[in-house]
């Protein structure tokens, strides 16, 4: 995958990203060529000790689909997508500024790569489409005004039995990832609130949310460099307020000394005046 600097992303987002997203396509190149299928999957995190440091992501096909019957060539891949979104230039402050702006994509994704493993066992499918089905309930019922979580148990058990001989678990052991995140990172500072705004504006708040976290550490910085411009030009002006007036004054101990140096005749030859003497 190409990834631009600007682009890349931390493992903490990879791991969010594998977690919480929805389906993916998975790839495998067999002696009849490439397959794909899309389906959910549920990670599997690495456990303390194991060989593989990325984990793994379970899922299932049904039976009848050819691809877990033929064995993968080497590596499988399965494509995770996060949000994406068409981003317009009309929602750039440099169009009214310039006008140099073209329309873009902006995307999360993450090329997951492994060692596919078949699983034709009922009870370990079952185990996953458990995991499934929770994952998928909770982040449902997260949104107001749904209906009661559904699971596996509200279901006869000769019905689920029977659906669980119907399907096929797969196991892809992550061995590598390719990771990206391309959010208007690449766009100045002051283009990123008139995509957040065009986001939101359409009903994308996932995509727009996602800009705007992003987005976060440049905009701050971008804030407190703005605040120590602001700053240091205070500074000269207090400065260049409170200065004494500085004159070159013939015996003054150098040029550019204060015009109170030099002798009274000195002073007197640059136009200053001595005060009146005060009362006693």
């Amino acid at each position: 995958m190409y990834i631009p600097a600007h682009f890349a992303v931390d493992d903490a987002t990879v791991r969010d990203l594998l977690a919480r997203h929805g389906a993916a396509d998975l790839i495998t190149l067999t002696e009849d060529g490439l397959l794909a299928t899309m389906l959910p999957f549920a990670y599997e995190p690495a456990a303390p000790g194991e060989s593989s440091a990325h984990g793994a992501l379970y899922g299932h096909v049904a039976r009848n689909n050819d691809q877990w019957r033929k064995p993968a060539l080497g590596e499988s891949l399965a494509i995770v997508r996060g949000p994406d979104a068409y981003v317009s230039p009309s929602w750039y402050a440099a169009k009214a500024e310039h006008g140099r702006v073209v329309p873009t994509w902006n995307y999360v994704t993450a090329h997951v790569y492994g060692r596919l493993v078949v699983h034709d066992d009922p009870a370990w499918v079952e185990d996953v489409v458990r995991r499934l089905t929770a994952k998928h309930e909770a982040a449902r019922v997260a949104v107001p005004g749904q209906a009661p979580e559904w699971a596996v148990d509200d279901a006869p058990r000769a019905f689920i039995e029977g659906q669980l001989r119907a399907i096929v678990g797969l196991e892809l052991q992550i061995t590598r990832i390719e990771a990206k995140a391309k959010l208007s990172q690449n766009r100045p500072v002051a283009d990123i609130p008139g995509v957040v705004a065009g986001l939101s504006g359409r009903g994308d708040d996932r995509s727009a949310e996602a800009v705007e976290h992003a987005n976060e550490a440049r905009a701050s910085q971008d804030g407190a460099s703005q605040d120590h411009a602001s700053q240091d030009r205070a500074s000269q002006d207090r400065a260049s307020r409170d200065a004494p007036l500085m004159m070159s004054v013939p015996g003054s101990a150098r040029i550019g000394t204060s015009v109170t140096a030099g002798t009274p005749r000195d002073r007197r030859r640059a136009g200053w005046r001595e005060p009146p003497p005060r009362c006693p």
